[in-house]
């Protein structure tokens, strides 16, 4: 019986972080630069923020490769209701975490599937609510001068010595701080066509 052809697969991010993360799934896929423009709206909240920029990562990528199933996703770090996006600088990592110490902050990651051959497209957010300790501004001096995230939202790198900043983390899918919810999109790339754990072939 004739099987149908499984459609590329391509992660529209150029983030190291998530590219480790999809490679967990084994299944074969490229990488694509989606180039667009994260600069809140006036009145956006984190949360549709995150989102917004996940679909439109993934349709930038899906208007170049519109027979390919193309993962756009985005985090944005929300203290109280305010983006923190990636620092790019060390004077505005310092800022940001010590805005963030003793507070919780939720990192809203948003992830989304869009294939434009078949009309399939759908996105989901994976919230995680981190509480930082009351860091000194000599902890987060020597943290910076560790690991320089200055491309991560907040500035927190929970990979890596970041997770000494914390206190507590509390949420549904573990590889979602780290900026690709792997939970969902499993169950996105499953309903849009990529198949899943399936048997090596001899």
């Amino acid at each position: 019986m004739h099987q149908p052809a499984i459609r590329k697969l391509i992660l529209g991010s150029t983030s190291p972080y998530r590219r480790e993360l999809l490679t967990r799934l084994h299944i074969p896929f490229e990488t694509a630069s989606p180039d667009v423009d994260e600069t809140p709206g006036a009145s956006e909240t984190p949360p549709q923020l995150a989102r917004r920029l996940a679909l439109a990562k993934a349709h930038a990528v899906a208007a170049r490769a519109p027979d390919a199933v193309v993962i756009g996703s985005d985090q944005v770090a929300d203290l109280e209701g305010q983006p923190l996006g990636k620092p790019g600088t060390h004077a505005r990592a310092v800022a940001q975490l010590q805005q963030m110490r003793g507070k919780t902050v939720v990192f809203q990651t948003a992830v989304a599937v869009v294939c434009l051959a078949t009309g399939f497209e759908t996105v989901d957010l994976a919230p995680v609510k981190v509480r930082f300790r009351d860091l000194s501004d000599a902890e987060i001096e020597t943290y910076l001068q560790v690991e320089t995230p200055y491309d991560c939202a907040g500035s927190a790198k929970s990979e890596g010595l970041g997770i000494a900043l914390i206190e507590s983390i509390e949420n549904d899918d573990p590889t979602a701080l780290v900026g690709l919810p792997l939970i969902r999109t499993c169950r996105m790339l499953q309903a849009a066509g990529i198949p899943l754990l399936q048997a090596a072939k001899a």
